[in-house]
C-alpha cells in the first residue's frame, strides 16, 4: 500500500488589483490568491492530489497555514484507504475533536479542510483515469450517498430521500453524458461588470460577451445607487432585451436599504440580485425576497456550510443559490448542498472566477446535471476570464458554454512555473515589485471562443 507522505502548501498571489479585475462594492482592490496544496504520496507512479482555497490577498498566509496545520490528520494515512472511502476521510477531518472548536464547520479551518478533501477527490479521479465530473457521475446512488454527512440535515433531507433523487436520475445518465460532451454546459460572465471598470469598458465588454455567445452577464453593484442605475441602463442598452442581466451586491446592504436599492434597479428586468446582505442572515434574505418580488434573490458563494444552505431553502429565502468549490468542506459537502437544492426545486448557478474556481466548480455542476437533477439549460456556471493559463487543465469556453474537461482529476493542478513566479512574498513577481500594466495584462488568458 502507498502512503500520503506530505501536504505541500504554497501562498500564491496575483496582483490583479492593478487593473481592478475582481473589484466590487465590498472588495475594491482584490489580489486574486490561492492557498495551493499538493497531497504527495510514495506511490510508484507519482500519484498526487491537488487542491486550493481561494482568497483575495491579505490573509492568504493564514489560509495556507491552516491547510498545513492539517498535516497530522493526513500524512501517514494509506492512500487506498483514503480514496476508497472519501466520505469517511472527510468526516475524519470535520469531526476532529479539537479543530471543531474553531468552527464547527465554518471559517478558515473549514475552508482548509475543504481544500484537502478536494485534493483527495482530485487524487481519486486521477487514480481512476477520469475527470472528476465523470468520476462522480458514474458512482452508484448508494456510493454517492455514502460520501455525505447528513448530520443536521435530516429534518430537510434524509439519506432515503437523497437515494430516491439519485435513483430517479439513473436511467438517463449515459444520454446526459453524451449531451454534455457534445454541447457543453451553459456559462454566464461577470467579466464586463467589475465595479472599478469605466462605462466605456463595461459597454465594450458587454457587447463582446454577447458576440461570444453568453446569454447572461452580471454587474457588480452597491457602492452608489445612481451609478448603478446608469451602469445597468448602459448594460441593458448594450446587450438588448433578450440577454439576461444579473447584479451582485457582495453583501453590501442592510435589509431596508437592500429593498429600496433593488426596487430602483428592478426596471432593468434583473435575472437575479446576488448577495444583497450578510450571507449568514437567513431571515434577512427572506425579508428582502418578499420586499422585492418578483425580482429573484440569490446567495451562496460565502455561505459557510450545508446547514445555512438548508435554512435558506427551508425559509424560502432565495430563488436560486450559488455553490462555491472552495468555500465549504469540499466535494462531499457540495454534493449534499446540490441534493438539498434538488429536493427544494431551487436552481443552482455556481460561483466561479478568482483563481481556479472556474476550473473546480465546472465539475460539480456537470456532475449535478448527469447524476442529480438532469437539468442544465435553466442554469449556468459563472465565468471570469482571468488567470486560467496558470492551470495544467484550464477551462475551455466555446459559444458561451463550458466544454466538459477530459483530463483525469479536478483540474486543480497549477503549473510549477506559475507557483514559483507568484509565490508570496519572495516569488519574482512580488520580490521585484508589482509589474506594470502591460506586463499584468499578460497574466490573463484570452480563451478561444471559436
Amino acid at each position: 500500500m502507498s502512503t500520503i507522505t506530505a501536504i505541500d502548501t504554497y501562498d500564491v498571489r496575483f496582483p490583479t488589483s492593478r487593473q481592478l479585475d475582481g473589484s466590487d462594492a465590498m472588495n475594491p482592490d482584490p489580489d486574486y490568491s490561492a492557498a495551493y496544496l499538493v497531497l504527495r504520496t510514495d506511490a510508484a507512479d507519482g500519484l498526487a492530489g491537488h487542491g486550493l482555497v481561494f482568497t483575495i490577498g491579505r490573509g492568504n498566509d493564514v489560509q495556507t497555514a491552516a491547510v498545513a496545520a492539517l498535516s497530522h490528520l493526513v500524512v501517514g494515512r494509506k492512500v487506498e484507504e483514503v480514496l476508497d472511502d472519501l466520505g469517511a476521510f472527510a468526516r475524519s477531518l470535520t469531526d476532529d475533536s479539537q479543530l471543531r472548536w474553531l468552527g464547527p464547520e465554518k471559517g478558515v479551518m473549514h475552508m482548509a479542510i475543504g481544500g484537502v478533501i478536494n485534493a483527495a477527490w482530485d487524487m481519486a479521479a486521477r487514480r481512476a483515469g477520469k475527470p472528476l465530473w465523470r468520476f462522480i457521475a458514474e458512482m452508484s446512488p448508494e456510493q454517492l450517498v455514502s460520501q455525505m454527512d447528513f448530520r443536521y440535515l435530516s429534518d430537510a433531507l434524509t439519506p432515503e430521500e437523497a437515494l430516491d433523487i439519485l435513483r430517479r436520475a439513473e436511467p438517463g445518465k449515459a444520454a446526459r453524458i453524451t449531451e454534455l460532451l457534445e454541447k457543453g454546459y451553459p456559462a454566464y460572465t461577470t467579466s464586463p461588470g467589475w465595479l472599478g471598470y469605466s462605462d466605456e469598458k463595461l459597454v465594450r465588454l458587454a457587447k463582446q460577451a454577447v458576440a461570444d455567445g453568453f446569454r447572461t452577464i452580471k454587474l457588480k453593484v452597491g457602492a452608489n445607487v445612481s451609478d448603478d442605475v446608469r451602469r445597468c441602463r448602459l448594460a441593458r442598452e448594450a446587450v438588448g432585451p433578450e440577454i439576461a442581466l444579473a447584479v451582485d451586491a457582495n453583501q453590501r446592504w442592510d435589509v431596508q436599504p437592500a429593498i429600496d436599492w433593488i426596487r430602483q434597479l428592478a426596471s432593468f428586468d434583473l435575472a437575479w440580485v446576488e448577495e444583497p446582505t450578510s450571507p449568514d442572515d437567513v431571515l434577512a434574505h427572506a425579508t428582502i425576497r418578499r420586499g422585492v418580488s418578483p425580482v429573484p434573490v440569490s446567495t451562496g458563494e460565502h455561505t459557510q456550510n450545508r446547514v445555512v444552505f438548508k435554512q435558506l431553502l427551508q425559509a424560502q429565502a432565495v430563488d436560486l443559490i450559488q455553490i462555491d468549490a472552495a468555500r465549504v468542506g469540499g466535494v462531499n459537502e457540495n454534493l449534499a448542498i446540490l441534493l438539498l437544492a434538488a429536493k427544494f426545486g431551487v436552481r443552482v448557478f455556481p460561483h466561479a472566477g478568482g483563481v481556479g474556481l472556474c476550473e473546480l466548480v465546472q465539475h460539480l455542476a456537470m456532475a449535478d446535471f448527469v447524476a442529480i437533477t438532469g437539468r442544465m439549460e435553466d442554469r449556468a456556471i459563472e465565468f471570469v476570464d482571468h488567470l486560467h493559463e496558470h492551470f495544467v487543465d484550464p477551462v475551455r469556453i466555446r459559444h458561451g458554454r463550458y466544454l466538459a474537461p477530459a483530463l483525469p482529476g479536478f483540474s486543480a493542478e497549477m503549473h510549477a512555473r506559475s507557483v514559483r513566479e507568484y509565490l508570496y512574498p519572495d516569488g519574482p513577481v512580488w520580490h521585484a515589485g508589482v509589474q506594470d500594466d502591460d506586463d499584468m495584462a499578460m497574466t490573463r488568458l484570452h480563451v478561444s471562443l471559436d
